[in-house]
């Protein structure tokens, strides 16, 4: 393994050290996502970069208090993992994605929290459950293509569990897109949405997911990214314009 270090992005340093994910600090996303970081870091939000020594990035995490993750998670005193990523394919099965879930063990252990948990999945933008395993997590619930894992020390404390986001989509009439700004590249789909919507005459409604809790009750498993046509959630991760353009061919068809 190559030599590593681990940087704490901080409210202070977060114009140097950027958020991974976006490193152009003129992106209106970094901006999105700056904003909202600061306002979470007060919660206990947490993002690590793992470099290496020449100063190049190799992966990050972001973690949180369970209280405020933007997720459908109900749990007490566990540290929840949003992201965590390790960026180049020759990078990986180096341990490096360890190193980066040991961090969040690490402080939740300080925090004297019951453990750790995450939501993982074989789908698009977010983690896989395997190397979790491998680092001692369990799946403890699951719905539709999302796991629940949780790695805990604390054996009395109850497991976490998933709400059914399910519940909540059928009050969505109409096309309804709800987001957050925890993940950068969401200003830009929304706006491309937006502009297909505009160009087929549909009436897009958009709805900016602002707190932890509302998150926690979204229609769709990612919690922060939900697409939905007359109660039917078609898509739960951020999308292009030429996907939605064939979302909208299907639909209209229908």
């Amino acid at each position: 393994m190559e030599i590593t270090k681990i940087r704490e992005v901080t409210p202070e340093n977060v114009m140097e050290e950027t958020l991974f994910c976006v490193k152009d600090i003129t992106n209106p996303g970094f901006t999105c996502k700056r904003i909202w970081f600061e306002k979470r870091y007060k919660e206990g939000l947490r993002i690590k970069i793992l470099k290496d020594d020449s100063g190049k990035m190799i992966g990050f995490i972001e973690y949180v208090p369970i209280e405020y993750a933007w997720r459908p998670v109900d749990a007490d005193t566990f540290m929840f993992i949003h992201c965590m990523y390790v960026y180049s394919k020759k990078n990986r099965h180096k341990g490096y994605g360890s190193l980066l879930i040991n961090e969040a063990e690490k402080d939740a252990q300080e925090l004297g929290f019951a453990g750790v948990c995450t939501m993982t999945s074989k789908g698009a933008w977010i983690a896989n459950k395997s190397l979790f395993e491998k680092n001692g997590f369990m799946e403890v619930d699951g719905k539709g293509r999302f796991e629940l894992l949780s790695k805990k020390w604390d054996t009395t404390a109850p497991d976490p569990k998933l709400f059914d986001w399910t519940t909540q989509q059928k009050k969505y009439r109409g096309w309804h897109l709800l987001y957050a700004d925890q993940c950068p590249w969401h200003e830009k789909s929304v706006e491309a949405l937006l502009n297909v919507a505009t160009d087929n005459g549909i009436e897009l409604k958009l709805e900016k997911i602002s707190t932890a809790e509302e998150a926690k009750r979204a229609p769709s498993g990612y919690g922060v990214f939900s697409l939905l046509h007359n109660g039917k959630l078609l898509e739960d991760h951020y999308i292009s314009a030429t996907r939605f353009r064939n979302i909208l061919k299907k639909e209209l068809l229908s």
